[in-house]
C-alpha cells in the first residue's frame, strides 16, 4: 500500500469518513481505495487504544485538519471504523 498523500477533499465539517485499519503494520500509511474506504496502517498493536490514537493522528494529517476535529463514530474495538470530521 503507497501513500495516497493528500486527502483534503474529504475533510470538510459533516463528512463521514470510512476507515479499515491495520495495526503492527511494518510502517505507517494511508491511502484511499477505489471503494471509497480509505485505509490507514499504523505500527503499534491494538491495545489500550494506542492505535486508535495512532489511526487520528495519521487520519487528520492527511486530511489537513487538527486531531481534535475528527470523532470516531463507530468501531471502537473494530477493524472498521467510522470517523466524522467536526
Amino acid at each position: 500500500m503507497s501513500d495516497s498523500g493528500d486527502l483534503r477533499d474529504l475533510g470538510a465539517t459533516g463528512t463521514s469518513i470510512p476507515v479499515r485499519v491495520t495495526p503492527r503494520a511494518s510502517r505507517g500509511e494511508v491511502q484511499r481505495g477505489k471503494d471509497g474506504v480509505v485505509r490507514v496502517c499504523v505500527t503499534c498493536a491494538a491495545e489500550a487504544g494506542k492505535a486508535n490514537r495512532a489511526v487520528t493522528v495519521a487520519l487528520a494529517g492527511a486530511l489537513g485538519v487538527a486531531p481534535s476535529r475528527l470523532e470516531l463514530r463507530r468501531g471502537l474495538r473494530s477493524r472498521d471504523k467510522l470517523f466524522m470530521v467536526r
